[in-house]
């Protein structure tokens, strides 16, 4: 095996010692400030357990899809209650506070779901605005249009927590591996992807994607979950995951609110590198395609 320090993707900041991260499923509903209520107890009893870094779900402040009722519920960040109320959390706790996701107003017309990281002082460490809208038709005739009323983000983000450098993503960003390779490539070592899944999806796919994304990776994966029927009728699928960089399931919720926790090692993403060099055996390639095939991601365009 390759010694750590020779496996360290280049440009993050050195390894640190082991650390306890908890996630926190929720089953929100449409009231922001019961639904603050409820996750403040979960992070408290988190935090009171030792865990040093707590991501919360996607959607955390509410669970509201009609987007006019959406609408008049909304704050611009500087302006919104739930935001306040986790920044004051953060420093009371003095904990890397994740806050999966909130919806913000980013314009007149346009929200953006967007997550937070708290750094113990309470201040925003890094935000980012997630990239992929989920706009699907699904077989069991749910139909989801999450761009009518958000904006996409255009930013991949990463940042350092004390021990590992953490990159950021949500929900539907799970079916897009290459937003999760740049991640790595920038030196991640672990990789947030709270979500709220629905039912049917879960079901299918949640586990095979999650430790996928951790294996190709070599990654912490850890994905805080919405779970249960809502207030508002959507069945979400639960099953908040702690994934280490070989794939293997730490810690898994069910689908009830509660808290999950593991200890992340990170001299544990050097040693799986060392095993499996994937990262730094990636090659830039071209393709050759039919004119009339467009391209997305980081594949260059080839001969026509």
């Amino acid at each position: 095996m390759t010694a750590a320090s020779d496996t360290h993707t280049p440009g993050a900041p050195p390894l640190g010692t082991p650390f306890r991260a908890a996630l926190v499923q929720m089953r929100t509903a449409k009231s922001v400030a019961a639904n603050v209520k409820a996750a403040s107890a979960m992070i408290r009893e988190a935090a009171a357990e030792g865990a040093s870094y707590i991501q919360t779900p996607e959607m955390t402040g509410t669970m509201e899809e009609n987007r006019e009722a959406l609408f008049k519920v909304l704050h611009a960040e500087e302006d919104d209650p739930a935001l306040a109320a986790f920044r004051a959390l953060a420093a009371e706790l003095k904990v890397h506070l994740h806050i999966g996701s909130l919806a913000v107003r980013a314009s007149e017309h346009r929200a953006a779901n967007r997550s937070f990281l708290l750094a113990p002082d309470g201040s925003i460490a890094a935000r980012y605005d997630k990239i992929h809208m989920f706009d699907v038709d699904l077989p069991n005739g749910d139909v989801y249009r999450e761009s009518a009323a958000y904006r996409p983000g255009e930013l991949a983000v990463v940042a350092d927590l004390p021990q590992i450098r953490l990159g950021f993503t949500i929900c539907y960003d799970l079916r897009f591996p290459a937003l999760f390779r740049a991640l790595a490539e920038a030196g991640a070592g672990m990789i947030a992807a709270p979500a709220a899944f629905t039912q049917s999806t879960g079901e299918a796919h949640w586990h095979v994607l999650q430790r996928a994304r951790a294996i190709e990776t070599g990654c912490y994966v850890l994905a805080a979950a919405q779970g249960g029927t809502h207030e508002n009728g959507r069945k979400t699928f639960g099953h908040s995951l702690i994934i280490d960089p070989w794939g293997t399931i730490l810690a898994e919720g069910g689908t009830e609110p509660g808290i999950i926790a593991a200890e992340i090692d990170p001299a544990k993403v050097a040693a799986v590198r060392g095993r499996i060099p994937s990262l730094s055996n990636g090659r830039r390639f071209e393709i050759v395609a039919p004119a009339d095939q467009g391209r997305l991601h980081l594949v260059s365009g080839g001969a026509e």
